[in-house]
């Protein structure tokens, strides 16, 4: 299936298997929920970006983006394979230098960046600080100033490109609340030459989240190109947002057919350096969360309930977004669906609802879930909601599970409490 890791098969105990390791063994020994990421997929994304843009446009940087799942062995993985970080919080870019990620390929995000957190960018040696607003050059100026500093700065414009995605995860139209927008780009621009602590490399733009069409990209990177001669400047920044296979029915192109249309407005530019970012379509398909069907609550002629040990809190998309996914029972992956239920978690909200009405194999107490697709936006987004602790992660490869990320414990919970 196309949403699950490159690894996926079914073993001789018929049985789930990624990356070499049995699911339901993985979920005795470490418990569930449980994150597992399949390394050999991460690192084959990664390349399948690198090769295929570079084949078209050698001038080409790819950059994950780590808000879709940072944590420390991912990045060293990710930075491993060649990639930059595009990163958005003070706490992400600690969490790449602890990972020991070079700071020169780091790219600064966010459209309200603290000056602490600009000048801590500033005195690790971040690469990029991508400007969101005016507002925020004059900070920059002002910070790199106080710390004798100069900033290399890429203009995030708002290009007013319609992505047909979830009106929440648009970030390209005219409304967005991110990027400079059209009518204050030049100001702008001259701003960020005049200022004696900045230099201005480039321009970016961002259209979205989760999109499943090349012609917005194509959209997109005509514009920034039409921008950049404008300006005299030589690196356009694309950022991400495309899609992945939630579902096997998702229609979407390929890697390499993206790499072709995009860099085809670009093939009398070579001296444009373009860079993208890439992170939902490196991560998610690599992802699958384990979970114990505890309890099975059966409502004759309405629905049939299969209740999870996880939900809401470890995957906030489906509430969030209306996010769709699929699963298989990890410990009867190829039985024939013979029932349809709805997969429901542990929270007490009635949303608490991980999948509305899947076919599956007959379900029983004690079975191990497996919802595909799950690398991206789950860990980064999870909560304690309930006073739950977030699950362990594991990164899986060739027969090997290693922790990479520790089980929260009723200790960790109120770690940060203050008991009087």
């Amino acid at each position: 299936m196309r949403n699950l890791p490159d690894t996926a098969k079914t073993n001789k105990q018929t049985h789930l298997e990624i990356g070499g390791c049995d699911m339901v063994s993985l979920a005795k020994e470490f418990g569930t929920p449980l994150y597992v990421l399949d390394e050999a997929t991460i690192r084959n994304r990664c390349q399948n970006y690198l090769k295929a843009f570079k084949k078209y446009h050698e001038n080409t940087e790819v950059i994950y983006a780590c808000k879709a799942l940072c944590a420390t062995g991912v990045l060293k993985v990710v930075t491993a394979e060649g990639l930059g970080l595009d990163v958005a919080s003070g706490g992400e870019i600690y969490t790449a230098l602890r990972a020991k990620c070079n700071a020169k390929k780091l790219y600064f995000h966010g459209n309200n960046k603290s000056n602490a957190e600009l000048k801590m960018a500033l005195e690790a040696g971040v690469g990029r600080l991508v400007v969101d607003t005016y507002q925020e050059l004059e900070n920059i100026d002002e910070v790199a100033g106080k710390i004798k500093k100069t900033a290399s700065v890429i203009v995030r414009i708002n290009p007013g490109i319609e992505a047909h995605t979830h009106e929440y995860i648009k970030t390209g139209t005219t409304a967005s609340k991110f990027g400079v927008p059209q009518n204050e780009i030049e100001a702008v621009v001259k701003a960020a030459k005049d200022k004696k602590n900045i230099n201005l490399a480039g321009l970016h733009a961002h259209i979205g989240s989760q999109i499943l069409d090349v012609k917005p990209f194509v959209d997109e990177v005509k514009l920034l190109l039409k921008l950049s001669k404008k300006y005299n400047t030589n690196e356009v920044c694309i950022g991400g947002g495309f899609g992945v296979p939630y579902l096997t029915s998702d229609e979407l192109p390929a890697i390499e057919d993206l790499a072709r249309a995009i860099t085809g407005v670009l093939k009398n530019d070579r001296e444009i350096k373009l860079v993208l970012e890439p992170g939902r379509s490196i991560i998610s398909t690599a992802g699958v969360t384990l979970y114990s069907i505890g309890v099975i609550k059966d409502i004759p002629g309405i629905r049939k309930y299969i209740f999870v040990d996880g939900g809401m809190a470890d995957n906030p998309r489906p509430i969030l977004y209306q996010a769709r996914y699929d699963a298989k029972l990890a410990n009867k992956p190829d039985k024939a669906a013979a029932e349809k239920v709805t997969v429901a978690g542990r929270f007490c909200e009635s949303g608490d609802v991980l999948i509305k009405d899947i076919k599956l194999p007959k379900v029983a107490v004690g079975d191990i879930l497996a919802v595909m697709c799950t690398g991206a936006y789950n860990y980064s987004m999870a909560s304690n909601y309930n006073r739950v602790g977030r699950p362990a992660m594991i990164l899986v490869n060739k027969g090997s599970a290693t922790l990479i990320v520790k089980r929260e414990t009723y200790d960790d919970l109120i770690r940060n409490d203050v008991i009087l």
